[in-house]
């Protein structure tokens, strides 16, 4: 084409409308598309918070737990130390498993509570 042909070209108005009815519908669909991105993203951070939290609080148990099991062991083998004859060290070694397996019991229900608590918040739909 000529460049005088370039200077008379135009667009039919109606093929404009189209185009610009194109991209209205276009960028009104991204900014729908970004804001659902947007919302997306600010879920996945509050799920990841969430998270966090629970996974703090599991691990601030665990650490409880391990200093009580630990106090509970010293304080048994200091028991051994003053036991008076090989009776008393098998009742007090009888009482120490006792009370250990009870306290694991504990723990272990307490530590799966806190985790499905954990697990359940950062499922939940945020509002």
């Amino acid at each position: 084409m000529t460049q005088q042909a370039h200077e008379r070209f135009e667009i039919p108005p109606e093929m404009r409308s189209m185009a610009e009815t194109g991209f209205k519908q276009a960028r009104e669909t991204f900014e729908k598309l970004l804001a659902g991105a947007e919302a997306a993203a600010g879920s996945f951070e509050e799920r990841g918070a969430t998270m966090r939290a629970g996974a703090k609080d599991v691990g601030t148990r665990a650490i409880a737990f391990a200093a009580t099991n630990v106090e509970a062991s010293l304080d048994y083998a200091q028991s051994l130390v003053h036991a008076k004859d090989l009776s008393e060290v098998m009742r007090l070694h009888g009482e120490y498993v006792q009370a250990q397996m009870r306290a694991l019991a504990e723990q272990a229900s307490e530590i799966g509570q806190a985790v499905s608590r954990a697990a359940i918040d950062a499922t939940k739909p945020k509002h």
